[in-house]
């Protein structure tokens, strides 16, 4: 692969990561919307029965509010990956890890994505996999969760 196929490569992995995270972001903020809304529109018969749903209604908003904070974060630490550097011999934010097993992309934990038809795993540089990767280099090994891994490109 050449250095402007990585940098293109790259580029799709970042905006894949932005999507999906700002997806992320838009049905939190949107179902704490709902619930809010749910909430100041519910009246009931029995006043303890609606103060009980209100109480219910708050929690559930509180908890899409903490999903809608960590998509943000997500989606600043994106902002931060810079979307074209030079090849590193070790991982770091924005890197690729092709192992004998999988492909990394180093940015938020999303989970598996795919670019031009190829999974990767987008992991954060905070994960216990990445913790257990990032010391190695190209053609070195490193074990998590008693699987070897073995680095075949860094970049």
């Amino acid at each position: 692969m050449t250095a402007t196929q990585r940098t293109t490569l790259k580029q799709q992995l970042l905006a894949e990561c932005r999507r999906v995270q700002q997806q992320k972001a838009d049905t939190a903020r949107q179902a704490m919307l709902d619930v809010q809304e749910s909430a100041n529109e519910s009246q009931g018969a029995i006043e303890d029965k609606f103060e009980s749903f209100r109480e219910a209604c708050h929690i559930q908003r509180d908890l899409y509010a903490r999903q809608l904070d960590e998509a943000l974060s997500g989606l600043q630490v994106l902002q931060r990956v810079p979307e074209a550097r030079p090849p590193k011999d070790q991982p770091g934010l924005g890197s690729v890890v092709v192992t004998n097993d999988q492909r990394f992309y180093i940015s938020v934990s999303i989970g598996e994505i795919q670019v031009e038809g190829e999974p990767y795993c987008a992991i954060s540089a905070f994960s216990p996999l990445f913790q257990a990767m990032s010391s190695s280099r190209t053609g070195e090994s490193f074990d998590f969760r008693g699987k070897r891994y073995c680095i075949e490109e860094i970049y």
